[in-house]
């Protein structure tokens, strides 16, 4: 695919250490531009530092401008913050977060439009009340549809990828760039998106099947719902699945078989509901986290010579 052979240089080592000095450089906008931008409210572990300089863009035109504008320093891309461990020192650079100027839901036919900050949970109840069948399984799962992309979210046998159909994203450099279904289809592999991290995913089309009897979706849904009640933490601060399962064992299994469920560490624990979830029990730094999900790591691949991966993305810096 000629959209994974481009080369960017566009991010350098981030040479401002004023946070003024940086705001000046910075291109005008019609979104929102902060400095110091706490962001511990910003994702669901509720822990991390600030964004030295944070962004939402009012629109795609807007973010594409801002990117052909901005000076070489790091980007970082913020979605719904479900899935992210955001450091203790916070996010150097700019981070630009997708709000609720990308949450719109349209549907047309069996297809639904959505922009990257949609809620997955959003689109849904959307497709269920429009009785559009596979978009079940995204009842289940916490975050947006651009961070879902990113890492190919699924549940229940099902992925994002299988259901995307046409994917709008804005280069580093402020490209924007419209994929067709065609060039998506080698672009996934399991909890995985092939494409370039730097890529700002800002718009998605999915599609579905009309059926007739939409108690058939809203069954299903009840039935997913119900699942995630039964075997996940809910009403607690945690990013969801912390690590990818490993060919062969899920790994809460791998995680139970070191002793590792209920474990705490600071105000991190191991959830005894579902040792695949780390919770922050109200007091957790991010540091806490990582150094409890590194010495679950370091016991299972002592004990079991597995090495779990990371499903939590973490970004930032230490303290």
């Amino acid at each position: 695919m000629k959209f994974l052979n481009i080369k960017w240089n566009h991010f350098l080592r981030f040479p401002f250490s004023n946070k003024d000095n940086l705001f000046k450089l910075l291109p005008s906008v019609r979104g929102r531009l902060s400095a110091n931008e706490p962001l511990s409210k910003k994702n669901w572990f509720g822990v991390g530092g600030a964004a030295q300089i944070y962004f939402e863009p009012a629109d795609i035109e807007d973010l594409a401008l801002f990117l052909r504008n901005m000076p070489p320093v790091p980007l970082t891309i913020l979605g719904a913050g479900s899935n992210v461990l955001i450091r203790d020192g916070g996010i150097p650079g700019i981070t630009v977060h997708l709000g609720k100027q990308f949450s719109d839901i349209v549907v047309e036919e069996n297809k639904i439009t959505c922009g990257a900050g949609a809620k997955l949970m959003e689109v849904s109840r959307m497709a269920e009340k429009n009785n559009l069948s596979g978009f079940e399984f995204l009842c289940g799962i916490p975050g947006s549809v651009g961070g879902a992309i990113r890492m190919n979210a699924g549940a229940y046998g099902s992925q994002i990828s299988n259901i995307l159909t046409e994917l709008t994203i804005v280069t580093p450099v402020g490209d924007v760039q419209t994929l067709t279904q065609e060039e998506l289809q080698e672009a996934f592999i399991y909890r995985k998106c092939l494409f370039p991290s730097e890529w700002i995913f800002a718009k998605a089309v999915f599609q579905g099947q009309q059926i007739a009897d939409k108690s058939i979706i809203s069954e299903r849904m009840a039935q997913y719902r119900l699942k995630r009640e039964n075997g996940q933490p809910i009403g607690v601060r945690t990013a969801g699945s912390t690590f990818k399962n490993p060919d062969g064992m899920p790994a809460w299994q791998l995680i139970d078989k070191v002793g590792m469920r209920g474990v705490h560490r600071g105000g991190a624990v191991v959830s005894e509901k579902h040792s695949n979830f780390l919770i922050n029990k109200g007091h957790a730094t991010a540091k806490d986290i990582e150094e409890l999900g590194e010495e679950i790591r370091a016991k299972v691949l002592e004990k079991e010579g597995i090495r779990l991966e990371w499903e939590v993305k973490k970004l930032g810096v230490d303290k």
